[in-house]
């Protein structure tokens, strides 16, 4: 069965740093970009970062640019979102999400993805 299970989430201060994991069992990544996202409250669904099969392509939104960092690791077939300086707007559900990895996956930030984890809640407080 195919799954992705995010882990990592919490309670943190402003200026703070969480890691998320995101662990995909019953496939391989070497075949999938994977793709952070995120919603808040009252909010549209946001990319957030997304990362190519192979590690070597990457893509941040503008807001997180800088702060976050997403990196792969293939024999753990898991991908990670570092954030640091969290900043309260960054409070918000966040979700993994498995796409084709196809030539403008990236680019376009894993849209559509295919497959989803379950989300993770962070909360950053001021």
């Amino acid at each position: 069965q195919l799954r992705l299970v995010e882990s990592g989430g919490g309670l943190v201060q402003r200026g703070g740093s969480l890691r998320l994991s995101c662990a995909a069992s019953g496939f391989s990544l070497n075949n999938y970009a994977i793709g952070w996202f995120r919603q808040a409250p009252g909010k549209e669904r946001e990319g957030v970062s997304c990362i190519s099969s192979d590690g070597g392509s990457t893509n941040y939104a503008d807001s997180v640019l800088g702060r976050f960092t997403i990196s792969v690791d293939k024999a753990k077939n898991t991908v990670y979102l570092e954030m640091n300086s969290l900043k309260p707007e960054d409070t918000a559900v966040y979700y993994c999400a498995a796409a084709y990895n196809g030539i403008t996956t990236v680019y376009y930030m894993c849209e559509p993805p295919e497959y989803w984890g379950q989300g993770a809640q962070v909360t950053v407080s001021s």
